[in-house]
């Protein structure tokens, strides 16, 4: 069977894989264009998107709407005729503005979880770019479309469904994830359901993709068969010549053990899943929260005050390299990888094991 295409409004990607936004820093223009090159949607993430530019410690707001207008424009470049996204979290202090300056620089989409993305639509009203939310549940995707629909008359163009085996910050409680009690397959579907309505009343399909733990070709071909017209891959692009990062925080994923990998509870109280670091074991041994020097001002539940560490720095050391005073967030496969490779060679096996997969 042919691999189908994703189909986002006027959209079209040849490949239906989303590559999952990482940041701080590991997914940019870098990596998203190289997808984009290769017929899968490229996702850029805003988080901190500035981390290496001069002015970044003076005025961090400044130097990230630059290094977001710089890194658009260069992804376009890598990928003229690619589709390139961008990761925005809704716990950020500039969501507003982050999403602005997108849209003017021509994004493709905007994907946007950690919250519920209410003001997303009017964000991008006139333009062309297309919006997405990330729900972890069918009552979250059907809470969207409903307000959506009441407050802007419209819905989602692509709605993203991350179940429990994702990395980073997660939209699950603690107890879920360690009950184990949440899987992808059944809230896809429970998803795909909830949205039935909306999609009658627009006349249009609003297009699913399932991430969390996706990583094979038999993967995307298991989640097709449900109903969903994509997957988002995050972790699995990390160990490729195109991710962002330094190659010090790729080795980290080829040294890691499943049993390196696990829940923790971030700065700003969601849950998330890393890998058992240095920097992660010297958090639980300190008694006292760090001394938190300079504040950048991220992310809204963050109080400088009471937080055990700085989550920006942390993710800034590591992408820079310094992964012992660093947090690896990943996905719960990400002890499979066990090489670098390129981009294209990835999603060539991927597709080529989907499609014998669904034969």
């Amino acid at each position: 069977m042919r691999i189908p295409s994703l189909v986002i409004g006027d959209l079209k990607a040849a490949i239906p894989i989303v590559q999952g936004g990482m940041g701080v820093g590991i997914s940019r223009s870098g990596l998203a264009g190289a997808v984009a090159n290769c017929g899968g949607i490229g996702v850029i993430s805003s988080v901190q998107i500035g981390f290496d530019d001069p002015d970044f410690e003076k005025n961090s707001e400044a130097a990230n709407q630059r290094a977001l207008r710089k890194h658009i424009r260069r992804a376009k470049e890598i990928s003229p005729n690619g589709i390139i996204g961008l990761n925005i979290m809704v716990a950020v202090n500039n969501y507003d503005a982050t999403a602005r300056i997108a849209v003017e620089e021509g994004i493709d989409l905007i994907i946007s979880g950690a919250g519920l993305p209410m003001s997303l639509p009017g964000l991008v009203e006139g333009s062309n770019t297309k919006i997405a939310p990330i729900v972890s549940s069918g009552k979250a995707a059907k809470v969207i479309c409903k307000m959506w629909d009441k407050k802007h008359n419209r819905i989602p163009d692509l709605i993203v469904v991350e179940g429990p085996e994702a990395g980073g910050h997660l939209g699950y409680s603690l107890d879920d994830l360690n009950n184990d009690n949440k899987d992808l397959a059944q809230i896809v579907i429970e998803v795909i359901e909830e949205i039935k309505p909306y999609e009658e009343k627009y006349g249009r399909k609003i297009p699913v993709v399932a991430g969390g733990g996706v990583y094979t070709g038999k993967d995307v071909a298991k989640y097709l068969k449900l109903g969903a017209a994509g997957v988002q891959i995050a972790t699995r692009f990390i160990a490729t010549e195109e991710c962002d990062a330094d190659i010090k925080y790729k080795m980290e994923y080829l040294k890691c053990k499943k049993e390196d990998i696990e829940i923790v509870v971030s700065p700003v109280g969601m849950p998330g899943r890393a890998i058992k670091n240095v920097f992660m074991k010297n958090i639980k041994k300190k008694s006292e929260n760090e001394k938190i020097s300079r504040c950048y001002n991220c992310l809204k539940p963050c109080n400088p005050k009471d937080t055990p560490y700085c989550i920006s720095k942390a993710l800034i050391n590591s992408v820079n390299g310094n992964v012992d005073q660093g947090l690896l967030f990943t996905g719960s496969n990400g002890y499979r990888l066990n090489k670098i490779v390129k981009v294209k060679d990835l999603i060539d096996e991927i597709i080529t094991e989907c499609e014998k997969e669904a034969e």
